[in-house]
């Protein structure tokens, strides 16, 4: 591989995401072959100096890289299955979302039919692909990333590689959404609570913002060194007296009207783990309710 991040690339899928992925192979001085189902996708970048290949064989002979971006792993498995000459000895670089074992098992059919694989998932939107700020975790075998690393520079600020586990990286893509999917409805269920007494969303938010700053973003490395010492014990926030507050939450959102779903599924992880006799432990050890399934 030459040390240079302008080799030539094939980007398979042309939706938002794979687009932004394409211009930026292309801003970036690589030559660029897409493909498409709907040819119409790759007008734009054409314009900008890609080449639109007619079918996926021809897309695959074209480079010696092909980054994949399809909607899931199944139509990817499709459009691979009738490829398998053309991808022969290729590295394929896969950002398609889907799960763990799809990875997995996708890596298991590249080693069988020759093709080097690395998985990856995207932690950003496609209007953030190409800046600092972007995201991209990689998996899969340590010589390929090594030997890609600067091609794929271009997609994002920050990348990083897990490990050889190919479903790795889907666990931190599935981990960060999950994050941000709680984290969010937490915040839609506050601002349900709060206009019901006719505040404002905006007006509600910086006191929003000042308690995720000072309370919320501080407990996170606090509860990581709890949970990987298992240690719980705490004077602080227990889960004795967090199980007293959530019932008032869980109460008062019926009260008014509002779905109780989100707080009721708290209400029931820290209500179990009291029952298991650990009232006097900190929040932190909720990670073990959720072990238990």
């Amino acid at each position: 591989m030459s040390n240079t991040n302008q080799g030539p690339v094939t980007v398979l899928g042309l939706g938002m995401m794979g687009a932004a992925l394409a211009t930026a192979f292309v801003k970036n001085g690589n030559p660029t072959t897409v493909w498409n189902r709907s040819a119409d996708k790759a007008d734009a970048l054409v314009e900008q100096g890609a080449v639109f290949a007619a079918d996926i064989k021809q897309a695959i002979a074209a480079s010696p890289v092909v980054v994949a971006c399809v909607s899931t792993y199944e139509v990817l498995n499709d459009l691979f299955a009738g490829a398998t000459d053309e991808l022969k000895g290729k590295v394929v670089i896969n950002l398609t979302s889907g799960t763990p074992e799809d990875a997995r098992a996708l890596a298991v059919w590249a080693e069988q039919n020759g093709v080097r694989y690395l998985d990856g998932a995207i932690m950003a939107v496609p209007q953030m692909i190409g800046l600092p700020q972007a995201l991209i975790f990689y998996a899969g075998a340590q010589e390929v990333y090594a030997e890609h690393e600067e091609l794929l520079k271009p997609l994002a600020g920050t990348n990083v590689y897990l490990g050889a586990d190919t479903g790795v990286a889907m666990i931190y893509d599935l981990g960060l959404l999950s994050l941000l999917w709680s984290s969010l409805a937490g915040y839609f269920h506050a601002v349900a609570l709060v206009n019901s007494a006719g505040v404002s969303a905006e007006a509600f938010t910086p006191f929003a913002l000042t308690w995720i700053e000072h309370v919320i973003t501080p407990s996170i490395p606090q509860s990581a060194k709890e949970i990987d010492s298992a240690s719980f014990d705490t004077e602080i926030s227990s889960l004795g007296v967090n199980k007293a507050a959530i019932e008032h939450l869980v109460a008062t959102s019926k009260q008014l009207g509002i779905n109780s779903d989100f707080s009721a599924a708290i209400q029931a992880l820290i209500e179990r783990r009291v029952e298991q006799g650990h009232a006097g432990h900190s929040l932190a050890s909720l990670v073990e309710a959720f072990k238990q399934g």
